[in-house]
């Protein structure tokens, strides 16, 4: 499965420029460095490591941006605010930190499906969506992704109608995007706990439907 997004209308880059994160590069370097270390000493079952990083991937770190979406589902004054200024209204909610000092959320609805990549390296929104999974950082989903999102979408589960708009946004150094799934129908008296529990971190991704 492929991955990538760099802001355009389906397949074409949301245009700016895009520069590396130096931080984002140093320490990815140096976890790869003590992993290999601690995995060769025997120190680590390699397995157990992975487990652990599919937990933060997938359950920790994702329910931060969770809480945010199921918010802005319920409360329109907040979903205002966080299309408006994303970064400020997560820090809001106590979210930020390394990653999240400059974060965008852009709304899936009726005419338009977003979805994000980072076609240089793995820019990504650490404080509401936790690690990076890896094929978010793959060079096959960060080329695909943009030149043909339709085809990525369906490999990932999720077939666009043609009627839809697909939007690809490239998360760089200076920008990181936050996708806002569509609010799913006939949820209008749950709660937001229990509407936070059906947001993924492929939907804030945009690369399932929630």
């Amino acid at each position: 499965m492929l991955k990538k997004t760099s802001g355009s209308d389906d397949g074409h880059a949301q245009g700016h420029d895009h520069t590396h994160d130096p931080l984002e590069e140093g320490a990815a370097l140096r976890v790869r460095a003590l992993e290999e270390i601690v995995v060769a000493k025997g120190l680590v079952d390699p397995d157990a490591l992975d487990s652990i990083v599919e937990y933060y991937e997938r359950v920790t770190g994702p329910r931060n941006g969770a809480a945010v979406i199921a918010r802005a589902w319920t409360d329109p004054e907040f979903k205002d605010w966080l299309l408006n200024d994303g970064t400020a209204a997560i820090s809001s909610m106590g979210f930020s930190g390394v990653q999240g000092e400059h974060i965008r959320a852009i709304e899936n609805t009726d005419e338009v499906h977003n979805v994000v990549v980072c076609t240089l390296c793995s820019c990504y929104p650490w404080p509401v969506l936790g690690l990076a999974p890896a094929w978010y950082k793959s060079p096959a989903y960060r080329s695909r992704v943009v030149r043909e999102p339709r085809a990525v979408l369906k490999e990932f589960g999720l077939e666009i109608p043609s009627a839809v708009q697909v939007r690809v946004w490239d998360s760089t150094a200076e920008v990181r995007y936050l996708i806002v799934p569509k609010r799913p129908a006939g949820t209008e008296k749950m709660s937001a706990e229990e509407l936070a529990q059906m947001v993924t971190r492929d939907g804030m991704i945009g690369t399932a439907a929630l």
